[in-house]
């Protein structure tokens, strides 16, 4: 469709075409047919550039970005049509965190979403206080001082924060009920995580409150992965609770693995190691978490700003169970766990 004017230069053309005309008036009309299309789009607006930091990998975090552009689309926005994004990955390696965040400020993206845990969140923050972020992480933003409150988050940041990080009881008590002769129960711990240290103490005394003995297994790096393993067979540990932490859902897979090749009846903290073989999971659900963030991006695309967006809870927590795992590892669920699952895996 010609832009608005465009229609009466052309009836005003094929008029003096028809009357005769005068070279001059000609070549005027000519270019103002031409300079017009171009002026129209010269005062459309320039599409907005969100910078999608996350601290995991394109392959990692396809369902959660899946995710993010559902919540982006629902407010009308589309990538690639009236949006843009830039994607920024740090493949794990959290030390490239700040440096990937300062780049997209500088770049003076129109809003800064970061995923990927709590660390994101704090690189996010540090690299601007003018440009809105929208942070997800599972754990209490105001303890890290991304806002000053939940309902009033004041400054550039708002969100979505899940119960990832507070439901290791929780955790403890479903892998008991399943596996109740363990004695010895194993925690899986990424020692850099800045939640690392209070949920090992709630493991402690959910440990204890089930009369369990805990052994708390690290890795911060890939390669620590067999090594704790390898100490959870040697001290003959009988189940494994893995901590909620961006490295161990990037290594989903490899986690899963492990825990089949050694015969460890493990609870996670997602639904996705679940899908991939993990024996169960008990944790919010991320993808919905994602959702959110991208509803809050579209609504300060359009014009809120973060201050006034209180940060979303996701209460939504989802109990997921893989009846051939336990087939495989000669485990038989409780009567009742699978009436309770919001999904079985068969």
């Amino acid at each position: 469709m010609a832009p608005p004017g465009q229609d009466r230069i052309e009836r005003r053309l094929a008029g003096i075409l028809a009357a005769g005309m005068e070279r001059r008036e000609f070549v005027s009309l000519m270019a103002a047919a031409v300079a017009w299309p171009l002026a129209a789009r010269a005062q459309q607006p320039a599409m907005p550039v969100v910078g999608y930091l996350s601290s995991g990998s394109p392959e990692s975090d396809a369902f959660r970005v899946a995710a993010f552009r559902q919540g982006l689309n629902e407010t009308g926005y589309v990538e690639g049509r009236n949006a843009a994004i830039e994607y920024r990955w740090a493949e794990n390696h959290f030390d490239r965190l700040s440096a990937l965040a300062s780049d997209l400020a500088s770049r003076q993206v129109t809003v800064l979403v970061t995923g990927g845990g709590t660390q994101t969140a704090v690189a996010g923050k540090a690299a601007s206080t003018t440009i809105p972020i929208v942070f997800v992480i599972g754990a209490d933003p105001v303890k890290f001082r991304l806002v000053a409150s939940l309902s009033r988050p004041g400054g550039n940041v708002t969100g979505v924060s899940s119960l990832a990080n507070i439901l290791v009881t929780k955790q403890f008590e479903l892998l008991h009920e399943t596996v109740p002769k363990a004695a010895l129960i194993g925690f899986l711990v990424n020692p850099t995580n800045p939640n690392a240290k209070p949920d090992t103490s709630e493991a402690q005394a959910a440990a204890e409150a089930l009369g369990l003995k805990l052994l708390v297994v690290k890795a911060d790096i890939e390669s620590d992965l067999e090594t704790a393993f390898a100490t959870l067979v040697q001290q003959r540990a009988g189940v494994l609770v893995v901590h909620a932490d961006p490295l161990s859902f990037s290594r989903r897979e490899q986690l899963v693995a492990l825990a089949a090749r050694h015969a460890i009846p493990a609870i996670y903290w997602s639904r996705e190691f679940a899908v991939v073989g993990g024996l169960m999971s008990y944790g919010s659900n991320i993808a919905d978490a994602h959702r959110q963030a991208g509803v809050y991006t579209g609504r300060i695309l359009k014009g809120e700003k973060p201050a006034d967006l209180p940060v979303q809870q996701s209460t939504k927590v989802e109990l997921v169970i893989n009846l051939k795992t336990a087939k495989t590892l000669g485990l038989t669920f409780p009567i009742s766990l699978p009436g309770r699952a919001d999904e079985v895996i068969e």
